[in-house]
């Protein structure tokens, strides 16, 4: 086994540490996610905790490591009376972001359960993990079946493996700790919620820290077990700090005063539930050991808060995690005088919004755009609104380039689907095979069996009851009996954004509506697990603003820098789509594109520009893309060009109107059905 490297070596990253450090002093905290670009010793951090928890002591010979002095009664392997025990680490089990259901929670052996009614059950890494660390590296990215699974074990602190009517249970309490790198896409709001602790870590600045970065990290590459000995001193201090904080944890008191702070700090900045109260608290006490008092301050509360708050105040995926430092200390202070019996002032405090402008909480550096310009009202000068006018008009050149916009607000947008049955990985927007949802057949199994289908099962095997001896009751079940259920579900896409830019949409003031529009969009690819991708057009050429990702928010990010103005080079922007999805399909040929082109249908510059552009769609509608057009024409007198690039695409045409979930119900089913009706 390879020497981890040192945690007391670490350079800067106090935040990172210092949640680490609680969660080791009071597993109850509920565990860390760590949001960081890459490169930020994130996972090294993580590794080296390991080596700092205390030892536990557990049955000698169980596999799911139950605490000799109160095992659990439904251990499957138990029971364990008067069992004796043995000490060993704590455990780091780390969880792939591709593992299998079976991997997680483990998996039982079905022909033998049904054949001789023997629970044969081989523990996955929730048992592993059990009274130790599971580790997650790119969490945001781990598949929904799988979240779900990890959602039920954090809350109910057990695992269930039920086949068919045979069920296991095992104790599965784990200190959680994720990390993610946020460009690659967010994290499920349930999830996040499951993480106790947040921390924002970035790579220094500064030159000193840096290059000292670098010189531990050489040294640690050229000699481990020389560079682990050098810090085996600190290694061990910090050792027996994390110990003596343990035992004085129960001695800290949590007074009524800090406790009014907690709840009116979680109430001012209108946190969903009552978790983050209950996290505030043990995280405050946690840090009220971790300084050796035994009593918890009002310092400790404002530490919680930074560190337990900002992941929760996000209401919507485009929302940066942070914390406004201002009302916090407001709240505090408002919270200790009322305590002290001074109701303070009458004036209202700052928005129940916590604001916008405030820093990160928990290190959490300032986010730049994390916060979008307000729409213009009504009837509102902007700088790219322009009066109504042809793009090529006098007073304007067709290559002047126009500030950015704003988008219009954010709205439910109807179901916009791939039609026929792919087998892509789970998400929730088209059909598609999958290992959950409703059964629909039965099949040999390929590989290890997963889903039994019980009648399938029984049906191959009864003709052959005599021919193998059958004497008793039980049915004679052989490998080659099982079946696999077959499973319909719902498969997550690339939905790749075409948006025209150009100043024929700007012109007529729509660019704020179509960029809410995107947004929308944005939000509901967010919400069914799709992957996205936006090629924007505008002047001479085509570009990809952003190259396919799971990270819509970056997408949003791109969307509101966009610049308009100029001519409008459809072809060159379908064409640009085709090159990105031809690479796609290569990466990853099970998941399928849906295209979404943004545009009034008109084509210009070069020669016969809406002929190129016909020519660029037929490539997509040769290649299968499912596609929507999203028709941004207004006005009284309507050129329909839009419809007629549907056509050419194979797909159909929605108005920004229609796109609205409460406008005419069911219009889009299947993009393509108006197509192939037509």
């Amino acid at each position: 086994m390879s020497t981890p490297y040192p945690f007391t070596a670490i350079v800067g990253q106090d935040d990172l540490r210092l949640g680490l450090l609680l969660n080791a002093v009071s597993p109850a905290v509920g565990g860390v996610l760590v949001r960081g670009e890459k490169g930020t010793a994130k996972s090294t951090a993580v590794r080296a905790l390991a080596a700092l928890m205390p030892e536990v002591s557990v049955v000698a010979g169980c596999r799911f490591s139950c605490d000799p002095d109160s095992p659990d009664p439904a251990c499957p392997d138990g029971p364990h009376a008067e069992a004796a025990g043995v000490s060993r680490p704590a455990r780091t089990v780390e969880l792939p972001v591709g593992a299998s259901e079976d991997r997680l929670v483990g998996a039982l052996d079905i022909e033998r359960a049904l054949s001789e009614g023997v629970k044969a059950f081989e523990p996955g890494l929730l048992a592993d993990a059990h009274r130790g660390i599971l580790y997650v590296d790119e969490v945001n990215l781990l598949h929904d079946h799988l979240v779900d699974l990890l959602l039920d074990a954090a809350a109910m602190g057990a695992s269930y493996v039920e086949r068919e009517g045979v069920s296991v249970r095992h104790a599965a309490r784990f200190l959680l700790v994720g990390t993610m790198n946020p460009e690659e896409g967010e994290l499920r709001p349930q999830l996040l919620d499951r993480f106790g602790l947040t921390v924002e870590v970035a790579a220094s600045r500064d030159t000193d820290e840096r290059v000292e970065v670098v010189r531990r990290r050489l040294a640690y590459d050229d000699d481990p077990e020389g560079f682990a000995a050098r810090w085996a001193g600190e290694e061990s201090a910090l050792r027996e700090r994390i110990a003596s904080a343990r035992a004085l944890l129960s001695r800290v008191v949590l007074g009524d005063g800090v406790l009014r702070q907690i709840a009116a700090t979680c109430a001012a900045f209108e946190v969903d539930g009552m978790r983050a109260d209950i996290v505030m608290a043990r995280t405050a006490t946690a840090l009220a050991a971790w300084a050796g008092r035994e009593e918890v301050t009002a310092d400790d509360v404002r530490q919680a808060a930074l560190l337990a708050l900002p992941h929760r105040r996000r209401r919507n995926p485009f929302d940066a995690p942070g914390l406004d430092e201002d009302k916090l200390d407001q709240t505090l202070d408002e919270a200790a005088g009322e305590q002290d019996g001074d109701p303070g002032d009458d004036d209202p405090g700052p928005g129940p919004d916590g604001g916008g402008d405030g820093g990160g909480g928990g290190g959490v550096p300032p986010q730049a755009d994390g916060d979008r310009t307000p729409p213009q009202g009504e009837g509102g000068d902007t700088p790219s609104q322009a009066p109504e006018s042809a793009p090529d008009a006098p007073g304007r050149s067709a290559g002047a380039e126009q500030q950015p916009v704003a988008s219009a607000e954010p709205f439910r947008t109807k179901m916009l689907s791939v039609p026929g049955l792919g087998e892509g990985a789970a998400g929730r927007r088209s059909r598609a095979r999958t290992e959950h949802g409703r059964t629909t057949g039965a099949r040999r199994p390929q590989g290890s069996l997963t889903k039994l289908h019980l009648a399938a099962t029984v049906q191959a095997a009864a003709p052959h009851q005599r021919a193998r001896g059958r004497s008793g009751r039980g049915l004679v079940v052989r490998r080659d009996d099982l079946r696999q259920a077959t499973r319909e579900g719902r498969e997550g896409n690339l939905v790749l954004f075409v948006v025209d830019a150009s100043g024929s949409m700007a012109a007529r003031q729509r660019m704020s509506a179509v960029k809410g529009a995107v947004l929308s969009l944005l939000l509901d690819a967010y919400q069914r697990r799709d992957k996205v991708g936006l090629v924007t057009f505008r002047g001479k050429d085509a570009e990809v603003a952003l190259p396919p990702t799971s990270s819509v928010d970056a997408a949003a990010s791109r969307l509101e820098s966009l610049p308009t103005g100029g001519r409008t080079p459809l072809a060159a922007g379908l064409l640009k789509a085709h090159d990105v999805l031809r690479v796609e399909r290569l990466r990853d040929p099970s998941r399928r594109p849906l295209l979404v082109v943004v545009t009034d249908g008109r084509a210009t510059g070069g020669p016969e520009p809406v002929a190129l552009a016909g020519r660029a769609a037929r490539l997509h509608l040769a290649e299968g893309t499912a596609s929507v057009v999203v028709d941004c024409e207004s006005g009284y007198v309507r050129l329909g060009l839009a419809g007629e690039l549907a056509r050419e695409l194979g797909g159909t045409a929605v108005t920004l109107d229609e796109l609205r979930a409460d406008s005419i119900a069911g219009l889009v089913k299947d993009v393509t059905a108006a197509g192939r009706a037509a």
